[in-house]
């Protein structure tokens, strides 16, 4: 059973004595802050914290948190963050890792998750590169990427992350970029509260093996038309003097100047709880749409899975009793070998 908070946390308290071994100038120093940032507002004990992350650069996240943790093997987070709030539902399960290590070995135990809507939190870290192990592209990286595994180019084409959180049934969707501590904590906290699966996309720079792959979101005099920064009930206006928007025409999302007549009433108006509008913005892309940031979707209504196994359990004991495992051992047909 969790027990109330007795203390206030700071940032400092989450903090262990382990050295943060990346790259200087990785933006996993930046959502390592924000997450520190967002825990003490959540007024939750450390030892009811768990983060559970995979293989790679991102990985290295529950060495770096004073809470529980457990680095688990390659793509396998999810399945042992499942087990994990499966075990103690009270407790407030993070997993952390890597567009690679989530995407590509473990894509399907994200996508499992998601559908699940297990009360967790997934927090991606997507720089669109395989770091750890040197510049191999991965499942994000653009088609015609050039690395050490793909020479010529590759000619794969990239998963979203965004549409497959809202295809998969994920109940929290919400993207930011690495640099942008402030609204990325506003977001980790709202996904801590978030009774179901919270996903969370991190654009964050790899400035050794794919510096500025992110640039347009994340740096002054791009990010400003090439960025839609989202907020529930508010038109959908972008542009660095706020003089574009995105209204709906014949079934189809298009781009409108402010300036020539164009009034903000003709626009769509963001709606975090409608499924479809959030799938048409998981599809907004550069260079014809600018990218969303912020909440895509958020709906309370689906009762997490924990919950409805549980519930099971305790239906199941009222109508047979408490299990007895040597009745059930002996209780049909056995016999003994000597």
């Amino acid at each position: 059973m969790i027990k109330p908070l007795e203390v206030k946390y700071t940032p400092k308290d989450f903090s262990t004595d382990q050295d943060v071994r990346w790259c200087p100038g990785c933006g996993d120093y930046a959502v390592l802050a924000a997450v520190r940032k967002a825990l003490p507002e959540l007024q939750t004990r450390r030892e009811d914290t768990v983060f559970v992350s995979g293989i790679g650069c991102a990985a290295r996240f529950p060495y770096y948190m004073n809470t529980y943790g457990m680095h688990s093997i390659h793509g396998r987070a999810p399945a042992f963050a499942t087990g994990i709030k499966l075990a103690n539902p009270d407790l407030q399960v993070w997993v952390v890792s890597g567009d690679g290590d989530l995407l590509s070995i473990g894509g399907n135990h994200t996508i499992h998750a998601m559908r699940r809507n297990l009360d967790i939190n997934i927090v991606l870290l997507n720089n669109r590169i395989y770091g750890l192990t040197k510049g191999q592209y991965s499942p994000t990286s653009e088609f015609g990427k050039r690395t050490k595994s793909t020479p010529m180019g590759s000619v794969d084409y990239p998963i979203h992350p965004l549409n497959t959180a809202v295809a998969a049934g994920a109940t929290f969707i919400a993207r930011c970029v690495d640099k942008e501590v402030n609204l990325l904590t506003e977001i980790m906290q709202r996904a801590a509260e978030h009774k179901g699966l919270s996903f969370i996309e991190v654009l964050q720079d790899c400035n050794v093996f794919n510096h500025q792959a992110w640039a347009y979101a994340s740096e002054k005099g791009q990010k400003e038309d090439s960025t839609l920064q989202l907020e529930h009930g508010k038109p959908l206006v972008f542009g660095a003097d706020r003089n574009k928007g995105i209204r709906s025409h014949n079934g189809r999302l298009e781009i409108v100047s402010l300036e020539g007549g164009e009034i903000e009433d003709d626009l769509l108006v963001h709606d975090e709880t409608d499924r479809t509008l959030a799938y048409s913005l998981a599809q907004l892309e550069r260079p014809d749409f600018p990218e969303p940031l912020g909440v895509l979707y958020c709906n309370q209504d689906r009762e997490p899975y924990e919950q409805l196994v549980w519930s099971q359990m305790d239906h199941a004991r009222e109508r047979a009793g408490e299990p007895d495992l040597m009745k059930l051992f002996t209780d049909t047909e056995t016999w003994r070998v000597d």
